[in-house]
């Protein structure tokens, strides 16, 4: 997979335009414009020619709209067609250019006298055959996983039951985590640019996407029809690895994911025009409001070699397909591509589009996290850290033409991988750009701090990538009115996750937790917003530091939580209750029974008592009424082995209070 997974890079003569004598080798050309003048649509009006969703990309991510979103001039259009001999074959608004078919050396003069016409170049020769299945190189073929039978693989309480392959697969980057709490692709859209989709709408890995009808749209740059499901079977492997619901075989990275198929690669030869077309695919994934590409697609060389690239022309700005990456980044898309199969060639090097700035470029891996030989060398020329991150590529889980599951190597199995858990991190967080979620996907790589040429910032953490993300989103504040301190925190969470509210007041040097809450019911990501009163009672003046703790993943063998957010206010003059909150125990030490008395004012009709012991399990539990002006209760201490133990009150969340006691 070459140009399924190879990169191209123009020549000079390509760019810079072909005299008519040198075109004359040529079929397929590139008509460039000199401007979008006498324009039709208008930039005050983008619902002409962009989707809704589109516009809102543009407007969450506060994107200006400019000329490049315009369309090409439809009256240049109207003047190429009507030059006989011409074939207009596709059209890119973002580089002002078209894609013609012709063969005649007259008829190329005729475009090039145009008063609107800049230059032409050729973009692929009279013959139009090639290396055919050699685009699809060795390290991708098809090894069936006869391992694999419906069985539970996945762990308890996982949403999904992957099957052992594919679950080790996910579970390298903790992307069940993200399953787990609801965030599985609903709403995303995802555009694959590819070779072919051979049987996507019948193989069994998409029973799901074609019964909930997410196959949104297809299109075939190649053939310019709306078929992509004749055509080879890369882009459909591909595109299992994301949406593939086998429950117990094989299930993908965003299984519940809406999926734009663009065929523009022939698979049969390689030429700058499949660029071109990747560009046109990309443009045709920001208009109809996708959110994401995935390409497993990549060109240095050709099938004739005055188009090939050299290492120095991959520095992310010259390649048509790169640029044509860029400008998607540039309308909001996250750009996923994979870094190549170069690895043991001459080459060795990343290939385009991988080398743009806003691309994320995929190296390979195993489930174990070691590197595929294969996998693409970085850096980017000028030393720009490639590729950026990995994911599994080697022994890659992937449905097959056959409607077998089987494992295949190649970046363009890794990028598809990558693609789909990023969809889903993106999914909650929208409020966040494209690029907040590329550097999250980099920070949270297992070689974050200490990049290298093979697996870029590593392979990501997408529990620690969240984390990072819920970081940047929550916020946490505190007004003070007389003794009483508001605090209020909005972050995301799952009925699962838990809140801790932790305060340090002057003179101390630790934070003490002083509430505690958990989420209504949801199993689905939302935001919430929280608030709690905190009277302050015998508090010296001074700095009061409060900070919230989420605990995201509350099980006893994978807990984790985050530091969301801190705030911090001043209390300029001391708090003295009249009737602070006290804690007696009647007697202490004691040996059979001892009173606990409780001198509190609050609202609720119950107290919680917790005892327990110095390690913090929990011994015994008691609800006590409240009454004015104490609260009381007999504690039987008979079954209690000797030792020190901690009384601990609380009024629902809110602790009134701790003493010791001892039991001789």
């Amino acid at each position: 997979m070459k140009g399924l997974v190879r990169l191209l890079l123009v020549s000079s003569l390509f760019f810079l335009g072909c005299a008519t004598t040198a075109s004359a080798q040529f079929t397929r050309h590139i008509v460039w414009l000199k401007n979008k003048g006498g324009n039709t649509f208008t930039i005050g009006n983008p619902s002409a020619y962009l989707s809704a969703r589109a516009i809102q990309r543009r407007a969450n991510q506060q994107i200006n709209l400019d000329s490049t979103d315009l369309p090409v001039t439809t009256a240049y259009l109207d003047a190429i067609r009507a030059i006989s001999g011409v074939t207009v074959v596709n059209v890119s608004k973002w580089l002002n250019a078209v894609c013609i078919q012709t063969s005649n050396a007259a008829t190329l003069a005729a475009v090039q006298q145009l008063p609107f016409v800049q230059r032409t170049g050729g973009l692929a020769d009279r013959s139009m055959t090639g290396r055919g299945i050699d685009k699809f190189i060795e390290s991708e073929l098809l090894t069936p996983l006869e391992e694999i039978a419906a069985k539970n693989e996945g762990l308890a309480g996982d949403f999904y039951n992957y099957g052992s392959s594919a679950g080790n697969e996910i579970k390298l980057h903790k992307g069940e985590f993200l399953h787990n709490i609801g965030l599985r692709g609903q709403g995303m859209h995802i555009a694959m640019l590819d070779g072919g989709f051979f049987n996507y709408n019948s193989l069994r890995a998409f029973d799901s996407v074609n019964r909930n009808g997410q196959i949104l749209s297809t299109w075939d740059f190649v053939s310019r029809n709306a078929t992509v499901s004749d055509d080879h079977p890369h882009g459909m492997q591909c595109l299992s690895t994301i949406a593939a619901n086998i429950p117990g075989q094989f299930v993908g990275k965003a299984p519940q994911a809406s999926f734009h198929l663009f065929r523009t690669e022939d698979v049969n030869s390689e030429y700058p025009i499949e660029e071109f077309n990747w560009v046109c695919a990309a443009e045709r994934a920001d208009s109809i409001g996708a959110d994401l590409i995935s390409s497993s697609l990549g060109y240095y060389d050709f099938d004739n070699p005055v188009f090939n690239y050299t290492y120095s022309q991959l520095n992310g700005n010259t390649t048509l397909s790169v640029r044509g990456a860029d400008w998607a980044a540039k309308k909001g898309l996250l750009v996923f591509n994979s870094a190549g199969n170069e690895g043991n060639s001459a080459w060795r090097y990343i290939i385009t589009p991988a080398d743009g700035d806003s691309v994320l470029a995929i190296g390979a891996v195993n489930a174990l996290g070691t590197v595929g030989s294969f996998s693409s060398y970085g850096p980017a020329t000028g030393g720009r850290i490639k590729p950026d991150i990995a994911s599994v590529g080697v022994a890659a889980v992937v449905q097959s033409s056959n409607n077998n599951i089987a494992t295949a190597n190649g970046t363009s199995f890794s990028c598809p991988n990558m693609a789909g858990l990023g969809a889903c991190l993106w999914q909650g967080f929208p409020e966040f750009n494209n690029m907040k979620i590329a550097e999250a996907l980099k920070r949270s790589g297992s070689r974050y701090t200490t990049p290298d040429d093979r697996m870029g910032y590593g392979i990501p953490d997408l529990q620690q990538a969240f984390s990072w993300l819920l970081s940047e989103y929550a916020t946490v504040s505190a007004q003070l009115n007389s003794c009483v301190a508001t605090i209020n925190w909005k972050s995301k969470d799952v009925e699962s996750m838990r809140y801790e509210l932790q305060r340090m007041l002057p003179g101390e040097t630790n934070y003490t937790t002083i509430y505690q809450t958990s989420p209504a019911a949801g199993q689905v990501l939302r935001n919430n917003n929280y608030q709690y009163s905190d009277r302050l009672e015998t508090i010296q003046s001074g700095t009061i530091k409060y900070r919230v703790v989420q605990w995201i993943d509350t099980a006893a063998a994978t807990k984790r939580s985050v530091l969301i957010d801190s705030t911090q206010l001043l209390l300029s003059n001391p708090c003295i209750a009249s009737s602070a909150p006290q804690i007696q125990l009647f007697p202490n030490p004691a040996t059979h029974t001892t009173r606990l008395v409780i001198n509190y004012a609050g609202t609720n009709p119950l107290l919680q008592v917790a005892i327990s012991d110095m390690a913090g399990r929990i011994i015994a539990r008691y609800t006590v009424p409240l009454r004015s002006p104490s609260s009381s209760t007999d504690v039987l201490l008979s079954a209690f082995p000797k030792g020190a133990y901690l009384v601990t009150v609380w009024d629902q969340a809110e602790k009134v209070g701790t003493i010791k006691l001892i039991k001789d």
